[in-house]
């Protein structure tokens, strides 16, 4: 079954079922109308043929063993979650382990304080770095139609954030893999859409928390309220 046959889409967010007992993690969980787990067989079918692939098999085995290195002491019994690394050593790790040597750094202009501790990091474990920022090439916001009204800095011949530019560097450099730091909201879509190696995101862009989102999250029944009670953005 899926959507066409049950009128109903996917819902995981809203499961009623409690942590480990829902049925995409126990047999005979709990789960919710239009669990994809019941409803989406053939679907799931299909992807998990796509595993056959022997690049696509080789990246997601790598990634799977990389998840449980992330915990410490998974042999005690009973065994009680440790989470042991931080999100930049994980993707240190993981590189290494996938044997990628050139790694691509895609970073917003306004993390490049933040983008020169990551390029030594990452240097400094071995691999060759190629970095370029979200301004890089100096494209005026002019050319997709930007008007004076839509600039940050108005009256100014403003630069624009060039993700596909950024993309196609990086694809030109032969990247093995690639680490996101920052970029905008669909700028970030556009990397991805255009970028030819597997990419990873480092931090994502929120101006308001320092780059922590799930800080809004965290409080949206406290000092974030509005997120849910302002109603649909505009």
């Amino acid at each position: 079954m899926n959507k066409k046959q049950t009128g109903i889409s996917a819902g995981c967010a809203s499961c009623p079922g409690e942590l480990p007992n829902t049925l995409c993690m126990t047999d005979g969980g709990t789960c919710g109308k239009g669990c994809p787990t019941l409803t989406g067989k053939d679907i799931l079918a299909a992807a998990n043929r796509e595993y056959g692939d022997p690049d696509t098999g080789s990246f997601a085995r790598g990634a799977s063993i990389q998840e449980a290195e992330c915990y410490a002491n998974r042999h005690e019994r009973p065994y009680v979650m440790q989470p042991a690394k931080t999100r930049v050593e994980e993707i240190c790790e993981f590189a290494a382990r996938m044997g990628f040597a050139r790694l691509g750094l895609v970073f917003c202009i306004g993390l490049k304080d933040e983008a020169a501790v990551v390029d030594a990091i990452l240097k400094s474990k071995g691999f060759e770095v190629v970095s370029v920022c979200c301004k890089a090439g100096r494209t005026s916001k002019d050319m997709i139609g930007i008007e004076d009204r839509d600039k940050i800095f108005q009256g100014t011949d403003e630069a624009m954030c060039n993700p596909i530019f950024q993309a196609m560097l990086l694809n030109e450099e032969g990247t093995d893999f690639n680490v996101l730091l920052g970029l905008c909201v669909g700028h970030d879509s556009l990397f991805f859409k255009y970028a030819r190696a597997y990419t990873t995101v480092l931090a994502v862009k929120d101006r308001v928390t320092g780059h922590n989102p799930l800080a809004a999250i965290y409080l949206h029944h406290t000092y974030y309220r509005k997120l849910i009670s302002a109603g649909p953005s505009e």
